[in-house]
């Protein structure tokens, strides 16, 4: 056991990347090995769950020693294993639980299970300390959330998507323009080309909640190309990016807002996947600076997709906390955090 380095090896397998990582002190990144399955999804346009099952499988004990080599230990240095339990593909998941389950009961090391949501959140401590109480908003293929954080490790869900995710809202929209799968990345380089022209509607915006809804959105851009398509119409595809991109940004930014202003917090924590957004971005660090003594802090862009140096650096505080696994910890595709109650 390593003395006063409390090192993790981290598992990561929830939906189409195999990672493997080794983490010290939950804040400090030894190796992160990432083998992405984006290649064999294309031509899907979107992850087929059977083939990511078996891609994990192929990989898992490569990552695994790439993991060890790259951060120059051994098993008898490690302190304990993390692994994503849930939520997110069942069949994915398990490759990664049992390979977990494995190493830990062959050396003898405390296996400790990670919400993946809570390593999303948590891949923002690798861009500084962590304050609380925290507010985050997470956002990713398959969440929109906002989760607040009273404390290390104990997370309540504000309000959360009641349809499409932004993520899959993305992908959605990518398919009708045409992109490869993931679209995210390409709709926001497009949205910075063109304008709001469209005027897309912002669901639930003003509603006295803090919840999301992307599916309208997504008909009334689905419905917008279909109906041009039909009379012959050219639509300028960078406005359409941008008018689809700037609705999603306005009610996420209109939410946190609110939040914040409800919930007094000392950091606003962006996490996820479309956290790597650069038009999020931008509008958080405007709308933020109304916000006296509240820091925006923000997942490193390469720790914004799916990674298992996010679930050392949750399994890190998880461990402290004393939260074990046992032998018989399974896969749960559908985990989620609990809803917050009234505030003290």
């Amino acid at each position: 056991m390593a003395e006063d380095r409390n090192l993790i090896l981290a598992f990561e397998s929830s939906c189409d990347e195999t990672s493997v990582a080794v983490i010290e002190n939950g804040n400090r990144i030894l190796s992160n090995i990432v083998a992405t399955q984006i290649k064999s999804h294309k031509r899907f346009g979107g992850v087929v769950p059977e083939v990511a099952s078996r891609h994990h499988i192929e990989q898992i004990t490569y990552c695994i020693d790439d993991a060890l080599c790259e951060a120059n230990i051994g098993y008898d240095d490690l302190d304990a294993v993390a692994v994503t339990y849930g939520p997110g593909l069942v069949g994915s998941l398990l490759v990664g639980v049992t390979a977990a389950k494995t190493v830990a009961y062959a050396h003898d090391l405390p296996l400790v299970p990670v919400n993946h949501m809570a390593g999303h959140i948590y891949a923002a401590r690798f861009a500084g300390e962590l304050h609380f109480p925290a507010l985050a908003l997470l956002v990713s293929g398959g969440h929109t959330e906002l989760v607040y954080l009273s404390g290390p490790y104990d997370f309540k869900i504000i309000g959360e998507t009641r349809d499409d995710a932004c993520g899959e809202a993305y992908d959605k929209v990518g398919r009708v323009l045409g992109l490869t799968y993931p679209a995210g990345k390409q709709i926001d380089e497009m949205a910075h080309k063109g304008q709001d022209t469209f005027h897309f509607p912002r669901a639930m915006e003003k509603e006295d909640n803090f919840d999301f809804s992307f599916s309208g959105l997504k008909s009334a851009f689905i419905n917008t190309v279909h109906h041009a398509d039909q009379i012959g119409e050219k639509l300028d595809e960078n406005d359409l990016a941008a008018s689809f991109q700037q609705s999603v940004i306005d009610v996420l930014a209109e939410k946190t807002v609110r939040c914040l202003k409800e919930f007094p917090v000392r950091q606003l924590i962006l996490a996820g996947g479309v956290a790597a957004n650069q038009g999020l971005r931008k509008r958080l660090d405007e709308e933020l600076r109304a916000f006296d003594g509240v820091e925006l802090i923000k997942a490193p862009l390469r720790l914004c997709g799916d990674n298992a140096a996010m679930i050392g650096a949750a399994g890190y505080e998880a461990y402290r906390a004393g939260i074990r696994g046992g032998l018989d910890l399974n896969a749960d595709p559908s985990l989620e955090f609990e809803w917050i109650s009234e505030m003290s």
